[in-house]
C-alpha cells in the first residue's frame, strides 16, 4: 500500500496517531527532506528508512519506488509539512500509481490552506487553493487571471521573503478585496493580520505565510458604468477621495484605476 501522509504545519504534537501507526509500520518514507522528516521521526521513536522524494527527483525518483510497490513494500510519503501533493510533492506519484494500478491512500493530517482559511474569518463554503505564486511576473499574472472573477475565497502561500511583494502583487490584480495574513500557524508565535489588500497592514516579516483574500462578491453597484458608480457616493454626501475608495472596494479593483476615471469625469 502506498499511503500519503498529512504531517504537523508547525507544532509537532498536532499529529494524528493513525500517522504515527503508518509511518511506523512502512517499508520506506519517501520525505520531502529528509533531514525535516527526522525531526518528527525521533520526537516519536520511529525508525524507519527514508529516501529523498522531492521537486527536483520527483520525476526520476518514481519508477523506482512504483517498483517496490510492485514487489509488495508499502511507502509512505510525507512532505516537509501538511499534506503531500497539496502545493507540495507528490501528485506525479500518484498519477504513477493509477497508471499502474498501485493502490493508495490518504492518512489524514494538516493542511496549511485550510487552518488559514478558518483563520481568515473569511467565506469557508467555496475555496481555492492557490499555493505558491511563480516566480516570473508574467507567469504570475496568467497564474491569477481565471481567478480573478471567482466567487470562492483563494489561498496562497508565501515565504518570508516574497510576503511584501506578493501583497503588492494581488492588490494589482485583484484590487481592494478584504485579505488575511497568517504567520506560523500552529506554533508559539501564530498570527492573524486581517485587512485590506492595498493598505499598510503590520505584519512581522518572519516565519511561513498564508494569505487568503475574499473571492468576487457581487454588488448591484457595480452594473452601473463607473461613472455612474462615483456619482452614487458622490450625491450621497461622500467626497470624491471616499467615492474613489469605495467604488475601487465594490469592484475590487485598485483605487489608481478608479481615481484616473474620477479625474476624466472633473476635467470633463
Amino acid at each position: 500500500m502506498l499511503y500519503f501522509v498529512a504531517t504537523p504545519i508547525g507544532n509537532l504534537d498536532e499529529v494524528t496517531y493513525r500517522a504515527i501507526e503508518v509511518l511506523k509500520s512502512v517499508d520506506l518514507i519517501a520525505a520531502e527532506d529528509t533531514r525535516h522528516t527526522a525531526i518528527l521521526l525521533g520526537k516519536y521513536g520511529i525508525k524507519t528508512r527514508t529516501v529523498a522524494y522531492h521537486k527536483f527527483n520527483e520525476k526520476s525518483a518514481v519508477d523506482g519506488l512504483i517498483d517496490l510497490l510492485k514487489e509488495g513494500k508499502s511507502i509512505a510519503v510525507v512532505s516537509d509539512a501538511g499534506m503531500p501533493a497539496v502545493s507540495d510533492p507528490g501528485h506525479v506519484l500518484i498519477d504513477a500509481a493509477i497508471q499502474n494500478g498501485v493502490e493508495f491512500t490518504v492518512v489524514s493530517g494538516a493542511c496549511a490552506g485550510v487552518n488559514a482559511l478558518v483563520l481568515s474569518g473569511l467565506d469557508t463554503r467555496a475555496f481555492a487553493i492557490l499555493g505558491f505564486l511563480p516566480e516570473k511576473n508574467i507567469d504570475r499574472v496568467r497564474y491569477v487571471e481565471p481567478y480573478k472573477a471567482m466567487p470562492c475565497t483563494l489561498v496562497f502561500y508565501s515565504a518570508v521573503h516574497d510576503i511584501k511583494k506578493d501583497l503588492r502583487f494581488l492588490y494589482e490584480q485583484l484590487g481592494a478585496r478584504k485579505v488575511a495574513v497568517c504567520r506560523e500557524m500552529t506554533k508559539l508565535y501564530e498570527t492573524v493580520t486581517r485587512g485590506t489588500l492595498g493598505e499598510d497592514m503590520d505584519i512581522v516579516e518572519k516565519g511561513e505565510f498564508a494569505i487568503v483574500v475574499e473571492g468576487v462578491t457581487h454588488n448591484p453597484l457595480c452594473f452601473l458604468t463607473v461613472e455612474e458608480h462615483i456619482k452614487h457616493y458622490v450625491d450621497g454626501g461622500d467626497t470624491v477621495k471616499d467615492a474613489v475608495k469605495k467604488v475601487a472596494q465594490d469592484r475590487h479593483v485598485a483605487k489608481s484605476e478608479i481615481y484616473k476615471i474620477a479625474l476624466s469625469m472633473r476635467n470633463a
